[in-house]
């Protein structure tokens, strides 16, 4: 088998122990005589995968004991609806930091709910940047302050999360979960949709304080209610069994390389190594984002000319580099180096950009 190296900004890339693990496991669940996805959603086998999978994140992330985790359909672009008609109230206000495409959508979904304010837009930057804490006008009294802590489009990132005050804070971490440690007593509530560092697309993660649980609205339709998917332990309805089971895979094998700690390494490892070619290229590769701002998750570029692209793109792709097209709205490229983009991948990537910067001159 030859595996290439995907950069796509998601579905992406999943470590190939836990491929493999599936594969071994898939028609037969340790000789049980079928598949862990055509059990029932109530017997023993799948609830040991699901309590092991929410243990998990608790464990990795080092969730405080007052949250709920919860494991739900609809990925992160239900989440956009959820929150607001959850917690956004008629007599309320909510913030919306602008930082990107995503941001914006969340934003969308909030105002087509109730009222919301925007603190901060980035667009007459191009989204180039995250804001600092004095550029936000907060609202005092907010129902929540809602962020993408990165912007997968945009190639940037929170370095820090925005001090809120009472106000619970609100993130959408879909393209860097797993990827940091979190200040908890800043964040109120965490969700991620699973396709770019857990598991196959179709679930989001979703992480809450107590505190902001028991303030959800209750007068809404049943899958829309947080309270009793927490009440429930994600099982009020058949939740998505082969979603839930590849994120337990893919969080023990986060275990098996150290953790967090271990992801933050290889992080580190990887985005210094592209961002350095980059730089070190003398504007052959041009990075737009603020240095400050810049995310380790996807890093994106551009070439001297959108031929030129084109040409990398097309040469990339044979060379068993696969995803480096730039999000449509941009254009350029974008390499997504996830938590399971090997470091190897990386150094193949910097080498083929020495390469096409040598003979396209």
């Amino acid at each position: 088998m030859a595996r290439i190296f995907n950069f796509s900004a998601g579905p992406s890339t999943l470590p190939l122990e836990t491929l493999q693990e599936a594969s071994d496991k898939l028609v037969d669940y340790e000789n049980s005589g079928m598949s862990l996805i055509e059990m029932s959603h109530r017997g023993k086998q799948y609830d040991a995968v699901h309590s092991e999978t929410v243990s998990l994140v608790k464990e990795v992330l080092e969730v405080p004991a007052d949250y709920h985790v919860l494991l739900l359909q609809g990925g992160a672009t239900l989440q956009f609806g959820m929150i607001p008609l959850a917690f956004l109230k008629s007599d309320m206000v909510a913030d919306y930091i602008l930082t990107g495409s995503w941001a914006k959508k969340a934003y969308d979904d909030g105002k087509a709910v109730g009222r919301v304010n925007v603190p901060w837009d980035g667009a007459d930057e191009k989204y180039s940047r995250m804001p600092s804490q004095n550029e936000l006008n907060l609202t005092p009294d907010a129902a929540y302050v809602h962020i993408c802590s990165n912007e997968t489009i945009g190639g940037i990132q929170f370095p820090q999360f925005p001090e809120t005050g009472n106000v619970p804070l609100i993130c959408d971490m879909s393209s860097e979960i797993m990827s940091r440690k979190l200040p908890w007593e800043k964040i109120d509530m965490v969700y991620a949709g699973s396709q770019k560092n857990l598991a196959p697309a179709g679930m989001a993660l979703v992480i809450m304080k107590d505190d902001l649980l028991q303030k959800a609205n209750k007068v809404l339709p049943a899958y829309l209610r947080y309270d009793l998917h927490a009440e429930k332990n994600s099982l009020y309805n058949t939740p998505p069994s082969f979603v839930v089971w590849m994120t337990c895979l893919t969080l023990r094998w986060i275990k098996s390389i150290g953790g967090i700690d271990g992801l933050i390494k290889r992080r580190d490892e990887k985005a210094d190594m592209l961002y350095g070619m980059i730089e070190d290229s003398n504007g052959y590769y041009s990075n737009p984002v603020d240095k400050a701002s810049r995310s380790p998750m996807n890093v994106v570029w551009r070439l001297p000319s959108e031929d030129l692209e084109k040409k990398f793109i097309d040469e990339a792709g044979k060379a068993g580099l696969s995803g480096l097209k730039g999000h449509r709205s941009v254009g350029g490229c974008r390499a997504s180096i996830y938590n399971a983009m090997p470091v190897d991948g990386v150094k193949t990537l910097v080498d083929f950009m020495k390469t096409f910067m040598e003979n396209n001159r």
